[in-house]
């Protein structure tokens, strides 16, 4: 029953936070921007969102200042935006600089691993 409880409350915090018109003007401004992918129910997404998260909401991961970083993440169901980022699974992790991608990986859930390839695409 606990596990079933915490996947229900891992998808209650999900939301789509992706807005084109946002994305394009993080992008136009020069920042970095991380874009991630979720489906309902999917607790690996949840946990790539939580590290995402708690890194914007303390304004950091580890050494790196999320002052020049934009976050956004999307329910994968929705056509419109796996489309025009070319995202066909759930826990797609994307990180572009300027109007260039330059990272991508599929399930990627580590902390560790996430820093590395935030600190990499800086």
């Amino acid at each position: 029953i606990f596990f079933l409880f915490s996947l229900s409350v891992n998808a209650m915090e999900k939301e789509t936070t992706f807005k084109k018109e946002l994305f394009d003007k993080a992008q136009s401004d020069g920042k970095i921007v991380i874009v991630s992918s979720w489906i309902k129910y999917c607790s690996s997404c949840a946990s790539q969102m939580k590290v995402l998260k708690e890194a914007k909401k303390k304004g950091k991961l580890s050494d790196i200042n999320f002052d020049n970083i934009e976050y956004f993440s999307f329910d994968v169901t929705n056509k419109e935006i796996s489309n025009l980022l070319n995202i066909q699974y759930q826990t797609t992790l994307l990180i572009f600089k300027g109007n260039k991608e330059v990272y991508r990986s599929i399930g990627e859930t580590t902390k560790d691993l996430i820093y590395e390839a935030l600190k990499a695409s800086i």
